[in-house]
């Protein structure tokens, strides 16, 4: 384990992936709490015309990525309030479009290839440079100050907005503010998870939480321990495997769900089982000794 420190792009992958694991499910436990789930996967689809433009105009594709993907979660919300009954054909739109944009322009730009955004897609971490670790750090900050300063907040918008609204809370700021933080998480994901699969680092953590805590607070703080474990976990494997990082670091993630949701009900039978037991014996301890106080 000691020797894949050896390695500077490794440093900068293991670096990144801390990251990403604290900062996707973060993110994530609001869009599961709004029933918005597959947004990141969306806002992933956007962000490779991003990628594309980085290419084309000699730009770190990550900056890029941030702004096209930022102007795609707003135009999203912005559906979502407007769009009514074709706003689902409108997001789509959004999101096929983001890959075919993505697809002509890398095609345009100069020693552009497909391979490129297959890159951007699916993760790589030999491709996490010393410039991809400034953005990252700078943007995961930015992401925690927003998940963790507002966090009372964004929990009412998304628990009720009409509840959150009454209450003077600046709704619509609130909601923007949440999907712009989605578009900069998937940005940052990108060297590591991949823009397609970075959905699943937002939402499959959460949801293995979810198995096993009520309160939102212990939700969020497991959710992220979950994060940072897979993610660490799945880029030391695809080191020595020589496997996809996003692929391993999705799977191991299903894999903890899987566990979790398989283990729990038997621990909450078992606990309910002695719970009963107990309640059963003290309740006998008062019906024998009635008799001889009388």
């Amino acid at each position: 384990m000691i020797e894949i420190l050896d390695y500077a792009f490794m440093q900068r992958a293991l670096l990144a992936a801390l990251l990403v694991g604290v900062a996707a499910p973060a993110v994530g436990i609001y869009l599961v709490q709004r029933h918005q789930a597959i947004m990141g996967d969306g806002i992933g689809h956007i962000a490779l015309t991003g990628v594309a433009l980085g290419f084309l105009l000699s730009t770190h594709a990550v900056w890029t990525a941030v702004l096209v993907a930022a102007a795609g979660a707003v135009a999203i919300e912005l559906v979502r309030w407007y769009g009514k009954a074709r706003g689902d054909v409108a997001l789509a739109m959004l999101f096929y479009g983001g890959m075919a944009g993505g697809v002509m322009i890398i095609n345009l730009a100069p020693g552009g290839s497909t391979a490129d955004l297959l890159t951007a897609m699916f993760g790589s971490i030999t491709t996490v440079a010393p410039e991809d670790v400034t953005a990252i750090v700078i943007l995961s900050g930015a992401v925690l100050a927003v998940c963790l300063g507002l966090r009372r907040q964004l929990f009412a918008v998304c628990q009720d907005e009409e509840f959150a609204r009454v209450t003077g809370l600046p709704v619509k700021l609130l909601n923007l503010l949440l999907a712009v933080t989605a578009a900069v998480t998937v940005t940052v994901a990108m060297r590591v998870v991949g823009l397609l699969l970075v959905s699943a680092l937002m939402v499959i953590p959460v949801a293995a939480a979810q198995q096993v805590t009520r309160g939102f607070a212990v939700t969020l703080g497991l959710s992220v321990a979950l994060g940072t474990l897979v993610a660490v976990s799945g880029t030391v494997v695809s080191f020595y495997a020589d496997v996809p990082p996003g692929a391993t670091i999705v799977l191991l993630a299903i894999g903890v769900f899987a566990v979790l949701a398989a283990v729990t009900p038997v621990v909450v039978r078992r606990r309910a089982a002695r719970a009963e037991r107990g309640t059963g014996r003290a309740s006998s301890g008062i019906l024998e000794e009635e008799p001889a106080g009388r």
